[in-house]
């Protein structure tokens, strides 16, 4: 009777460990759903919604991500998830000048931001001289993406906490590529999210 009623008990243990180990796995290699928090990325996500974070996809220039920012951002002192979007990859250079945005001397697509955001929300810049206005304190004075590093900034510009002000994300903080849901934001929004950006220059 008590081998039976083990039995029985190990019948339905089994299965929920099981799939609560496989559900570890999965948040841990595959994908996660992230909740976005603050207004740093309008018009394409939203304050408080829902993204998937897939942890194995390819980093390209254009591709939004989710990182760890406490060690990035010196304000961040506490376990703190940023999204941001990619804008330079390593090795590149970058810069900001008169509403374009240049990556190794070429021109950046921005369509998925309004022009004030392009221009007086961006500023003009050049790596040197972020890293001397707003004293980063690592990577002084680059003149180009470390290796193992990404340069990223918010889509709305005018008020995101970004790599203009703190430098660069190294790839061991950075949990993933964002995906909007199909239910998930405008369609414009989707496509300006979800978009691989193979023709990232103008």
């Amino acid at each position: 009777m008590e081998m039976k009623a083990m039995k029985e008990i190990l019948s339905w243990i089994v299965p929920i460990v099981i799939g609560l180990l496989v559900a570890l796995l999965i948040k841990q290699f595959v994908f996660q759903l992230v909740r976005v928090d603050g207004p740093s990325m309008d018009p394409n996500l939203s304050d408080n919604e829902r993204v998937v974070v897939l942890k194995q996809a390819t980093i390209h220039r254009g591709s939004v991500v989710v990182f760890q920012a406490q060690g990035v951002d010196p304000t961040a002192t506490t376990k703190t998830d940023y999204v941001k979007r990619v804008i330079a990859l390593p090795g590149d250079t970058v810069k900001s000048e008169d509403g374009n945005i240049y990556v190794n001397g070429k021109k950046v697509k921005q369509n998925y931001i309004s022009s004030d955001e392009r221009t007086t929300g961006t500023g003009n810049w050049t790596l040197a001289s972020l890293s001397n206005d707003h004293a980063w304190l690592k990577n002084t004075d680059a003149t180009k993406v470390p290796k193992g590093k990404y340069f990223v900034l918010g889509d709305h510009r005018s008020v995101s906490n970004d790599g203009r002000y703190w430098g660069f994300v190294p790839k061991s903080k950075i949990l993933g590529v964002v995906k909007v849901p199909f239910w998930g934001s405008d369609k414009t929004a989707k496509k300006n999210i979800n978009t691989e950006w193979k023709n990232y220059f103008e």
